[in-house]
């Protein structure tokens, strides 16, 4: 049932990934393209509130979730992945 939860969350993060390459250089019809930059800023700004509302009602010890919300807040992709791949129990 704990993998069907998180299914969601996965398939956001498989999509940030594949989005991650949109930047400042997207350029549409010789314009930059601000949607782009903002659907991937988008994305990211969910998934790491997703994961901080995550790390909050887990029944970790009060550093460890500070610790991982800082992570979280400070680096929102590199922090999100790592996360993801050694912070969850």
């Amino acid at each position: 049932m704990n993998r069907l939860r998180s299914l969601p969350v996965a398939v956001l993060g498989v999509l940030t990934l594949a989005l991650a390459g949109c930047g400042p250089d997207t350029v549409l019809d010789g314009l930059r393209n601000p949607f782009a930059t903002g659907v991937c800023g988008l994305i990211v700004l969910v998934l790491d509130v997703i994961a901080i509302v995550e790390v909050l009602n887990s029944a970790r010890p009060t550093g460890e979730k500070v610790l991982w919300c800082l992570v979280i807040f400070f680096f929102p992709f590199i922090g999100l992945l790592a996360y993801w791949f050694f912070g969850k129990k």
